[in-house]
């Protein structure tokens, strides 16, 4: 069976099964299910026919009924996620036809029993169709949906967590909406609770799952500045290089790259990570797997291929993430004033690999290979930074022969041809601004600039840059534009023609898409009689009656289909307008409950301010007239201390002077004993030489030298004194040290102010003994020198 016989019969038991839910209706509408599902249906609602986008209404219809089979809305839910392979057809299943929000509502309806297959089934498709996109928890049952999410996730059911786990770091991405109603829930706390623990779960998916959700709600408060603290995001690092390096699977691998894609958003994180210190380890491990590829030369020309030349639609743009990232690291290297030798030889390598890439693709390899060469010519053209003159003209001549020869760019069709006509201008465009920044270092670049600029046929480009929706393709349309129209041979007149017809085309196109759908249908049942005409005259020549009955019989048919089509439209309109109006209707209560929240909180808040107002009063009274208490106290005891601290530096000054007068004395009596020493010598000698009076002068001579022995014991004395003096000196210095230092931390010492002073009235008693016992010993000394002086 082909598709459109089995889209027809589908459409056909869809309206019988909603007209009468019987068994024989539900077998039928199963089986036709089946059949549609075991069909290649890859980009089915993308191709913009009107056939599987009613059978797919009706199906989503079933799908929300909740007297439907259980059974049958699961072979529903399974073709439906089949459907959704593509990142298109996910998002038309999310925004025109209101999947999210159906399947939300099936979840709610069997909310009593979560572990049942179905719900399984529905939270699997809802992460697959929410990846990525933005979900208003206003919407129809997604207030419900994160109610079962939060309530599954603290269940410690290890069969839903991991989906609801899932399916909510999708609703929680980007999404301020679901941020501020999950936080003004009740049991928030206790969630946040709950997904802390799951950071030790043994499943890495679980772990991932959960960093994301609590980056998406915490990361800028202060949860997520405990949870993402210098202390912990270097973990976080690590899980997810490790996961991006060894793998668990595709997707958690896809969960993990976009965790850090989140994290990075917020500069602190950014920082955390330029000061990590595995990070070269980390991105050495992603490279070189890539490496070992490319030192196998049978390899390096596929992996380039892979890289390079492969898809570029929807979520597989390998070729193009690949330009934008060899863009961004070329940028950083060639930045500098010194080029590394290793980048340049880097440069001379990739140079080949595009300027292949840049050649012209076969006029024969349709339109989807020149869509794919114009977005490698537009992403590559960046990297090319030494290219020749003729290699520019080339690329521009080919481009616009691809213009000329796919007339799409004079006419603007529809669909995906109108999608190619942008890819093509942007090409040509991306060209002529490189061979712009080129004129001026390469030679023969400026002539085949400005000769390109007056061809006749850039009219068409610059005529859909300048209307295109991108600010950048705009941008350089208008910056060529104003280096053209100088020029005496651009064809200015025409432009203007051409811009004129494009704005005449998009209103006509405008004021015509409610008409071309019924335009479409009677094309195709046309063809459908001029071909069973064509198959009747020749087989065996049917007579004219059966001719007239068998396109009599198509028209009724047309007609019927027709009808049930305007049916469906109508029901399908009165169902969205009746959403709509509960969807105002709730909004405007929210809205009005808010208000009156807004009212009391701010009342409360009046009376809060008020309060707090009279606190401060109270207290700033409070805080001066204990100042002023404080201040007096301290400023008495302070002048007393002050006092205390003049005296002890007197007498300081008094025993320093001391010093130096015990000092004076023992030099004296020093230079004393010297001369002592030296008399005692000339006697010596005078008792040599004269032997006659050596007995008379033996007694004397015995006599010096018991008085020179008890000088020496004298002076020992002396020294000793001196030492002590000393020691009580620095004791002394030190006691009027302390006394500074304890007098300049007053205001510290408050309640210790009366020891202190019993301290220090004890030193001082200390102090007049040692000055006491100096003066005795002064005294004393001033006999001794009478003594000697005698």
């Amino acid at each position: 069976m082909d598709m459109t016989t089995c889209l027809k019969s589908l459409l056909l038991a869809t309206q019988q099964y909603r007209d009468s839910m019987s068994t024989v209706n539900t077998a039928k509408l199963q089986r036709q299910v089946e059949e549609l599902s075991g069909l290649k249906c890859d980009q089915l609602l993308s191709s913009g026919n009107m056939l599987p986008t009613e059978c797919v209404s009706g199906l989503v219809e079933v799908v929300g009924n909740p007297h439907s089979s259980p059974v049958l809305v699961g072979t529903i839910v399974s073709l439906l996620a089949q459907l959704a392979r593509d990142e298109d057809s996910r998002e038309m299943l999310h925004s025109s036809y209101n999947l999210t929000s159906t399947l939300a509502s099936v979840i709610h309806q069997h909310s009593a029993t979560p572990g049942q297959p179905l719900v399984l089934q529905c939270l699997q498709v809802l992460q697959k169709l929410t990846y990525n996109t933005r979900v208003f928890h206003s919407g129809n049952h997604i207030h419900e949906l994160l109610v079962f999410l939060m309530t599954n996730i603290q269940s410690h059911n290890d069969d839903i967590t991991m989906p609801c786990l899932g399916l909510m770091a999708n609703l929680c991405r980007f999404n301020p909406s679901v941020h501020g109603h999950m936080k003004s829930l009740d049991n928030v706390k206790a969630f946040y609770r709950t997904l802390v623990n799951f950071l030790a779960h043994n499943s890495l998916t679980v772990v991932v799952f959960t960093l994301s959700i609590l980056a998406s709600l915490t990361l800028n408060d202060k949860v997520g500045e405990k949870l993402f603290d210098a202390k912990n995001i270097h973990q976080t690092f690590q899980l997810v290089f490790n996961i991006i390096v060894n793998g668990d699977g595709t997707l958690t691998r896809k969960y993990s790259v976009d965790l850090l894609v989140d994290l990075l958003k917020s500069p602190k994180i950014a920082d955390y990570l330029t000061r990590y210190e595995h990070f070269s380890a980390c991105v050495s491990q992603v490279l070189e797997l890539l490496l070992a590829m490319c030192s196998v030369s049978g390899l390096r020309a596929l992996l380039c291929d892979v890289w390079l030349s492969g898809p570029v639609e929807g979520a597989e743009q390998c070729s193009l993430k690949a330009l934008q990232l060899l863009h961004q690291l070329l940028e950083q290297a060639l930045a500098g004033d010194c080029v590394s030798p290793r980048v340049l030889s880097f440069v001379e390598m990739l140079l080949p690999a595009l300027l292949e890439l840049l050649q012209a693709p076969g006029a024969a390899q349709g339109d989807a290979q020149l869509r794919k060469h114009c977005l490698r010519t537009t992403h590559g053209l960046t990297e090319v930074h030494r290219v020749g003159a003729q290699l520019c003209l080339s690329l521009v001549e080919s481009l616009l022969a691809c213009c000329h020869d796919n007339s799409p760019l004079t006419s603007q069709p529809s669909g995906s041809d109108g999608d190619l006509v942008q890819v093509l201008a942007e090409a040509v465009l991306k060209t002529l601004d490189l061979m712009s920044k080129l004129r001026g270092q390469v030679k023969d670049m400026e002539t085949s600039f400005y000769r390109m600029l007056q061809d006749h046929r850039m009219v068409s480009p610059f005529s859909v840059a300048l209307a295109s929706h991108h600010r950048d393709t705009v941008h350089t349309g208008l910056s060529l534009l104003v280096e053209a129209t100088p020029l005496p041979d651009f064809p200015s007149l025409i432009l203007e023609e051409s811009i004129v017809a494009n704005n005449a085309y998009r209103q006509r196109e405008l004021e015509m898409s409610v008409k071309r759908v019924a335009v479409e249908e009677l094309q195709d049942h046309g063809d459908n009689v001029r071909v069973s005409e064509i198959m009747d005259v020749y087989e065996q020549k049917l007579s004219a009656l059966a001719s007239k009955e068998s396109g009599l019989q198509d028209l009724l048919e047309a007609k019927a289909l027709a009808l049930s089509q305007a049916d469906r439209l109508i029901a399908q309109n009165r169902f969205q307008r009746a959403q709509a109006e509960a969807e105002a209707r709730k909004l405007a209560s929210l809205l009005k409950e808010a208000t009156r929240r807004r009212e009391e909180l701010q009342v409360e808040l009046g009376s809060q301010v008020l309060e707090v107002e009279r606190s401060r009063a109270d207290t700033q009274e409070l805080l001066q007239h204990n100042a002023r208490l404080q201040f007096s106290e301290a400023e008495q005891q302070l002048k007393e201390l002050q006092t205390a601290h003049l005296s002890l530096n007197k007498q300081t000054d008094s025993l320093r002077k001391s010093h130096d007068t015990l000092r004076l004395q023992h030099d004296r009596t020093v230079s004393m004993l010297e001369e002592s020493e030296s008399t005692v010598k000339s006697l010596q000698s005078d008792v040599q030489q004269r032997g006659d009076d050596i007995t008379a002068l033996r007694e004397e001579l015995r006599a010096e030298e018991a008085q020179g022995k008890e000088e020496k014991r004298e002076k020992r004395e002396l020294e000793e004194t001196v030492d002590v003096l000393r020691k009580e000196l620095n004791k002394t210095e030190q006691a009027r040290k302390d006394a500074s230092i304890r007098a300049s931390s007053l205001e510290l010492q408050k309640g210790q102010v009366a020891t202190k002073l019993k301290q220090k009235e004890d030193e001082l008693n200390k102090h007049s003994a040692m000055i006491a016992m100096i003066h005795s010993l002064s005294s004393g000394k001033a006999k001794n020198d009478v003594n000697l002086s005698l």
